[in-house]
């Protein structure tokens, strides 16, 4: 992004100028320079064209720019880090919208170690908020791939989930409070610490995994939770996910709440992970259907979570589950193990074009669903390769379709894409599950999950919608599908 040394006093647009009187010209971008970075999603997928960026400072701000929006009808896509999948914090074509960026609000305003909670903006980072939870003595145990640029604002706005979700639950779980600006312009204060709190409606849950279409978050306070003693970590080798469903109810008899992860890597995961990445070895001496990656959480000691593991890799070999396992050593050896699972996204984009899916179905059905969608994936698209994994411990699986093997990435995409998703979509109905489980719906599944979902949540949702946005100015066209949506007035 440019520097502004010598800001921009006087726009053409009268919204711009009123928004440069709001929180200074130097923080209201139109230059196509400075807007670009804006403007594209993490994947892009889409790109959008916009008014102007707005950056306020805080909450204040924030309140001030919504009601310009209001005064002068302008639509206000609110954007984090712009790490999302989904396209939901990017603007439409019509260059109508702004985005209002929250990436200025980073105070961390309190931690609490004794009431084990932490106070911060929207856009802090979600490691720096780690980082000074570890700093306290504590752990905020929200933990993803993107943890280095997104903003825990957007966190909270798809309701993300990552690798700890089994043990901590996802974001919403995590959060105790928040501070939200209204489609109105007026600042509501919810940031109570409070563990409970029965009095009235629960208007925190409304706001997190709205993506933005019903206020702006701001601010929120989060559970802390207190440093592990230790952390282990494990690869086991398994000839089916059925055999990882089967170890995972061991792992969770065995260890109980100790198991903080269990992510399930298909064999071609790892075989595309070791080809572009070479010095991510492959971990065994023979290929393995499966792999799963298990991780222990201990208040104890690193001793007692080595037995743990000792005794359930024990049972899990006299049970004829796993066929191969290696325990880390060491952090850096457990950091490897997670290097492997975390490349897998980078290994596919390297390997080509790929249809992702976002899926969770109840877990006692992943099995099911894999052999079941596998074979009509096949049925559909001849020579598809399956790229699947995920967090096998809360049902959650990144269930992705790569090109064959020296296929037209394009063509392959323009010719069953259409037919691929509606395979996939259809089995996660089948099975009782979602077709979005953490990157939340935006723009690209809001008019898939139409499909899937009642009239009446249909209309729920328009409802809710209607009440609190009634001009339509929070991120339109998201979350809601289209012809469900309304325009700005």
């Amino acid at each position: 992004m440019t520097e502004h040394n010598t800001p921009t006093t006087s726009f053409s647009d009268p919204f711009c100028n009123a928004c440069a009187e709001a929180i200074g010209a130097a923080h209201v971008y139109t230059q196509a320079h400075d807007t670009a970075p804006y403007l594209t999603d993490w994947r892009k997928r889409y790109t959008g064209t916009a008014r102007a960026v707005l950056c306020p400072a805080n909450a204040e701000e924030v309140a001030a720019l919504v009601k310009l929006s209001a005064q002068y009808r302008v639509a206000l896509v609110p954007q984090g880090g712009n790490t999302g999948l989904a396209g939901g914090a990017t603007p439409d074509t019509s260059g109508t919208q702004a985005v209002l960026s929250l990436r200025r609000l980073t105070k961390i305003r309190e931690l609490d170690t004794t009431n084990h909670t932490i106070t911060v903006e929207a856009g802090c980072i979600l490691a720096e908020i780690q980082r000074v939870a570890r700093e306290g003595g504590c752990l905020f145990p929200l933990s993803l791939a993107a943890e280095g640029s997104c903003t825990i604002g957007g966190n909270l706005a798809t309701n993300a989930g990552g690798t700890s979700v089994l043990r901590y639950g996802n974001a919403r779980e995590l959060c105790l409070g928040l501070e939200v600006v209204t489609p109105q312009g007026e600042i509501w204060s919810g940031l109570r610490g409070l563990r409970k709190d029965n009095t009235g409606y629960d208007l925190r849950d409304l706001f997190i995994g709205a993506e933005g279409t019903l206020g702006v978050i701001t601010a929120a306070v989060l559970k802390l939770y207190p440093l592990p003693a230790a952390r282990v970590t494990a690869l086991a080798a398994l000839p089916t996910p059925q055999a990882a469903l089967s170890l995972l109810e061991l792992a969770q008899r065995i260890c109980g709440p100790l198991l903080t992860g269990f992510e399930l890597m298909s064999d071609f995961c790892l075989q595309l992970v070791n080809q572009h990445y070479p010095a991510l070895r492959y971990p065994y001496a023979q290929r393995h259907a499966q792999t799963v990656l298990l991780e222990l959480s201990d208040n104890e000691s690193e001793s007692h979570a080595r037995a743990l593991f000792e005794q359930l890799m024990e049972q899990a070999f006299d049970a004829g589950l796993v066929a191969d396992a290696v325990v880390s050593e060491n952090l850096a050896q457990s950091r490897a193990f997670w290097n492997l699972r975390e490349h897998i996204p980078l290994a596919q984009a390297e390997e080509g074009l790929n249809i992702k899916h976002d899926i969770a179905v109840p877990v006692s059905q992943i099995a099911h669903f894999i052999e079941a969608t596998d074979k009509l994936v096949a049925q559909v698209a001849p020579g598809a390769r399956m790229v699947t994994f995920g967090h096998m411990g809360d049902g959650n699986l990144h269930y992705n379709v790569q090109v064959p093997a020296g296929g037209d990435g394009p063509a392959f995409l323009r010719d069953y894409q259409e037919a691929i998703n509606r395979v996939v979509h259809d089995s996660v109905h089948r099975h009782r599950g979602s077709i979005s489980a953490e990157h939340g719906l935006g723009q690209l599944k809001a008019n898939e999950a139409a499909r899937y979902k009642s009239p009446v949540e249909i209309a729920l949702m328009r409802s809710i919608k209607t009440a609190l946005d009634p001009e339509n100015r929070m991120n339109p066209g998201k979350v809601l599908p289209q012809g469900h949506d309304f325009p700005v007035r």
